[in-house]
């Protein structure tokens, strides 16, 4: 679940995800796909951050990442 910062005038406009949107699928398939082209979760990390300002830990990359091992040994 992600928490969304109250705004009282609504000027919020967040970057990464939409407003209303509960989920992060669009941030993952970016980074399965950095993952399947080749790249490290260092990499990606850093990748992300660059691009969206967003602190990703390569930890959470590799969380990312596992879960589509399974469709992988299939």
């Amino acid at each position: 679940m992600i928490n969304i910062p109250c705004d009282r005038n609504g000027e919020y406009e967040p970057k990464i995800i939409s407003k209303y949107q509960r989920n992060v699928t669009d941030i993952e398939d970016k980074v399965m796909a950095l993952y399947a082209a080749g790249m490290t979760t260092r990499d990606i990390s850093e990748q992300v951050k660059n691009l969206y300002g967003v602190d990703l830990s390569s930890e959470m990359v590799s969380n990312i990442t596992n879960r589509i091992l399974p469709v992988v040994t299939e």
